[in-house]
């Protein structure tokens, strides 16, 4: 399942920065002001933006990769931006869903999903099984449960 959340997260990776560069573009060609702002920066900002995002994107697809070839749950940064990553997707889907319709909803949602079972799957394969060798079970770590105590000897 990391592999899948790997490879989509490297395409989206791709899609965002081919967007907005595409758009940096057409802001460049359009030749046109956006409530007196210079279209020189809006056209660079676009682009800029696509390259940290992709990048962003990218660099989560890296973290799932890990993951998936060391079969392993994600530690300290990679933790973190895989969390980060599914809160974007959410935002993104809540947002897709009014501007673009459900259809982007539900690949947002996916992807969301994708991330949130990562990182629970993982999660629970990295705790061990009660009476497993790493809780200590079979090793005489001292003494065993305290006896109630003896009965008085009526005698």
């Amino acid at each position: 399942m990391a592999w899948i959340l790997a490879l989509v997260l490297f395409v989206e990776a791709l899609g965002v920065a081919a967007l907005n560069w595409f758009l940096g573009i057409v802001v460049d060609r359009q030749d046109m002001s956006l409530a007196g702002l210079d279209p020189d920066a809006m056209s660079i900002s676009s682009k800029v933006g696509g390259i940290v995002f992709g990048l962003y994107f990218a660099l989560c697809g890296v973290v799932a990769l890990l993951v998936a070839l060391r079969d392993r749950a994600p530690a300290g940064l990679g933790r973190i931006l895989l969390i980060s990553v599914a809160v974007v997707h959410g935002l993104l889907g809540a947002f897709a869903w009014g501007l673009v319709g459900p259809g982007a909803f539900v690949s947002m949602v996916v992807v969301l999903a994708l991330v949130v079972l990562l990182l629970m799957t993982y999660d629970r394969r990295e705790v061990p099984a009660e009476g497993s060798p790493e809780q200590g079970a079979g090793r005489n770590e001292g003494p065993g449960p305290i006896a109630p105590p003896a009965a008085p000897n009526p005698s």
